[in-house]
């Protein structure tokens, strides 16, 4: 991780956190728990002894157990001949480098490496666009300034959001308005592809590296050399690809499934997920070193519902973009009962029923009611922001699922249909108490809470 850059976190509510500086390490277990030391520009040393910078209560350290220096790619940890050792996952080192996440144990005592946050909050631009995405309320602005000044950068960005909100055409927006513009921009959904094949399809293979490799392949990271890569859906990556991809990233570098030697790489790295990944490294379900390497720039995109006075604004946006220069009117009775629609579906569904009233327009007059009449029951589909593909009407389907809609609306309809329901289900057999529905749900809390609010569903205070 490139040191140098501020780490900026933006939420829906425009706060603005930066992780910057060489970090800490802060004493997850031991007599010393809550503790945390400062990695600065200078080496230190800890032990139980008065010999070292810092001292540990923990009598199993030895008096001068662990050097500490800052390093290029990290911390450089180094046990400085201890009687007990010092380990990392259960292995023991002389000399190692940490990344943001990675846990080292001394005695009785369990350090872990995490990055210093600073809260900022920024101005909002006064354009109510970022290329193809526009909004006019603050934390829309807010968002776009910020991007505008990181796409300059090579830092990695995370973005965070419901299905619709417009991930897919953020990323694309923070490529084009980078220094990157002129290299590829290659998308690649890690929903999409089987777990077995993924790690291929990311970093390629060749021939004859398992039955059915009969060429040698190029895979998503090669393609994107001098540009950009979006690994969409990155929350769904299997616990076996994650370290494969945390250290593609690390070492700007890959290796093809079945090769001998790592190949250099320049690709700048933008994720989306529509998980909240901080929960998911609580869960243990997606690797914390891997987070902090993606969360450079964490950007938590705000749903539709938190921007319903953007909703004139976007419909003014699609009628141009579907029906050119024709004088479209919209009756302000339409306008109202678009803001109190709760769009499960975000701008990507809003974006779908504007697409159908232009479809069905007459005498240059929108006809909303008969276009949410046509709309399936319940949209869904990722990335949406300023626009992104389209689903049509609802056609056949298979067991509950439209196979007419694309594979990826399909699934996001799907999943977001199972989150509710359950999640409603869950929280009614415990009459309202959201830590009993948690527990029961083996679910972080936090995350529940989170999943409520994703589904416009009701908190009943714990009891």
């Amino acid at each position: 991780m490139d040191k140098t850059l501020a780490t900026r976190i933006i939420d829906a509510g425009a706060a603005l956190v930066r992780q910057r500086g060489r970090g800490r390490l802060l004493v997850v277990k031991g007599k010393d728990r809550g503790e945390s030391i400062a990695v600065g520009d200078h080496p230190i040393t800890l032990g139980s002894g008065s010999g070292s910078d810092v001292l540990l209560s923990d009598p199993t350290v030895s008096r001068r157990h662990l050097g500490v220096e800052p390093g290029a790619d990290g911390v450089i940890v180094r046990d400085l001949g201890s009687t007990n050792g010092s380990f990392v996952q259960g292995a023991r080192f002389q000399e190692l480098t940490l990344g943001f996440g990675a846990e080292v144990t001394i005695g009785h005592t369990v350090l872990k490496y995490v990055p210093d946050e600073e809260a900022v909050d920024p101005t909002p631009t006064d354009e109510e666009a970022f290329g193809s995405l526009v909004g006019r309320d603050p934390k829309l602005r807010k968002l776009f300034r910020l991007l505008g000044d990181v796409a300059g950068s090579d830092a990695t960005v995370l973005l965070e959001g419901e299905t619709g909100t417009g991930k897919e055409l953020l990323a694309e927006e923070i490529h084009r308005h980078s220094a990157r513009r002129a290299g590829p921009f290659v998308v690649f959904d890690c929903g999409a592809v089987p777990s077995e094949l993924i790690e291929s399809a990311l970093f390629g293979h060749v021939r004859g590296a398992f039955t059915g490799a009969i060429s040698d392949r190029r895979g998503a990271f090669a393609e994107a050399d001098g540009g950009t890569i979006f690994l969409d859906e990155v929350g769904e990556l299997s616990p076996e690809v994650q370290p494969v991809l945390l250290r593609a990233l690390d070492k700007h570098a890959i290796r093809p499934v079945g090769g001998a030697s790592y190949e250099q790489v320049s690709v700048r790295v933008v994720a989306a997920t529509n998980r909240n990944l901080r929960s998911e490294t609580v869960a243990k379900r997606f690797r914390e070193d891997l987070y902090y390497r993606l969360a450079v720039v964490r950007v938590s995109v705000p749903a539709l519902r938190q921007r319903l006075d953007d909703i004139p604004l976007l419909v003014e946006h699609f009628i141009h973009q579907f029906c050119g220069d024709r004088p479209i009117q919209v009756a302000p009775r339409d306008l109202d009962r678009l803001r109190q629609h709760a769009w499960p579906g975000n701008v990507r569904e809003l974006r779908n029923v504007i697409e159908r009233a232009c479809a069905l327009c007459h005498d240059n007059v929108l006809e909303i009611d008969e276009a949410f009449e046509a709309r399936p029951s319940e949209e869904g589909g990722g990335g949406g922001g300023g626009g992104g593909d389209g689903g049509g009407a609802a056609g056949e389907r298979v067991a509950g699922v439209d196979i007419d809609l694309p594979f990826k609306l399909a699934k996001a309809r799907v999943i977001d249909s199972f989150e509710r329901a359950y999640i409603q289900g869950v929280l009614a057999r415990h009459k309202g108490n959201l830590s009993a529905a948690a527990r029961s749900a083996e679910v972080d809390r936090k995350h529940f809470r989170e999943l409520l609010r994703k589904h416009g569903l009701r908190e009943t205070p714990d009891s």
